[in-house]
């Protein structure tokens, strides 16, 4: 059996019995004013942190969903999406997808706003999405990418390329891991279907992003998710997972390279009002300016005494210049 099957014959398990613990499904989710989420679906909370951004949702967008899951977050996005298939939520798993829509019903009985027919649940995978080219503004995923072989992940990366619209923008969570992960765990099909083995480091991560096509990289958040211990992975030392929040925009990737913010800013301490660095970047004197990590490792690596670069936040909302 494909770590592929595995995975479906997991998530079918899951969406007809829900797993407390799996994942995050002890969290709380994303709270909005008038949005009431069933039970059911905080039950089958099989994410690792959210997609769910509402800078990024603003003037009603087509949202893609890849990988129904309980509906949860389709729900949340539906909450900005609110007409007929503005939200378009694709899972290969039949159970998943059954489990989504009767959680979507209970949804319609407790949110007087919502109407079922906002999200269309279809059958399909992140391999061969289910819409034209540039036909989406948005395409998310929560937990889902992550479970993927390397070469499955450029084919869903490059699908999501696909059929997002100039400027559109993909939102992702998943969980990264601190060091690589021994082979052991990675060929554990079980493992990697409860997204505890298939996590690739961060610079792995953002360099998958960048050789699909995305050229401005935003992270939204990162924090510690999972740790695995010596005694039942058999590790020689823990190793810890961490959650990623990204947003990645189809856009040209620079001459220069990709545009990737993490939440660095550079300071200009100088006795001038201002300083230009005769590349598009001006820095007020005392005024934070976020900047992404090329540019800040320019900067950096300038030798002006009179410039500060900080340490990334890993939380950014945008307002910088690249």
């Amino acid at each position: 059996m494909s770590y592929l099957e595995t995975t479906a014959e997991f998530y079918s398990e899951v969406a007809q019995t829900p797993q407390v613990g799996l994942c995050c499904v002890q969290s709380s989710p994303l709270q909005l004013p008038g949005l009431n989420i069933p039970y059911k679906m905080q039950e089958m909370n099989y994410g690792c942190g959210t997609t769910v951004h509402p800078a990024e949702l603003i003037n009603e967008p087509t949202v893609l969903y890849v990988g129904v899951g309980g509906g949860l977050e389709a729900l949340q996005f539906a909450y900005f999406s609110r007409h007929k298939g503005g939200v378009i939520a694709v899972d290969p798993v039949k159970a998943m997808r059954e489990a989504a829509s009767r959680n979507l019903v209970l949804a319609a009985e407790e949110n007087t706003w919502f109407n079922p027919n906002f999200v269309e649940i279809r059958e399909g995978d992140a391999f061969a999405l289910p819409m034209p080219d540039a036909s989406v503004d948005v395409v998310a995923q929560n937990c889902l990418f992550n479970i993927f072989e390397p070469a499955d992940l450029t084919k869903a990366l490059q699908e999501a390329y696909r059929v997002l619209k100039p400027g559109g923008r993909l939102l992702m969570s998943d969980p990264i891991a601190t060091r690589p992960i021994p082979s052991h765990l990675k060929q554990d099909q079980r493992l990697r279907a409860m997204c505890l083995s298939g996590a690739l480091t961060y610079e792995e991560y953002i360099k998958f992003l960048v050789v699909s096509g995305f050229g401005q990289v935003e992270i939204r958040a990162r924090r510690p998710y999972r740790l695995l211990d010596c005694h039942n992975y058999n590790l020689d030392k823990p190793l810890l997972l961490e959650s990623l929040d990204s947003v990645s925009f189809k856009v040209v990737i620079p001459e220069h390279g990709p545009c990737v913010f993490t939440g660095k800013s550079a300071i200009y301490t100088g006795a001038e009002e201002f300083f230009d660095d005769k590349a598009g970047h001006i820095l007020l004197r005392g005024v934070p300016a976020a900047v992404c990590d090329k540019t800040a490792a320019k900067l950096g690596a300038s030798n002006l005494k009179e410039i500060i670069i900080t340490d990334s936040t890993w939380h950014y909302t945008g307002g910088g210049c690249c």
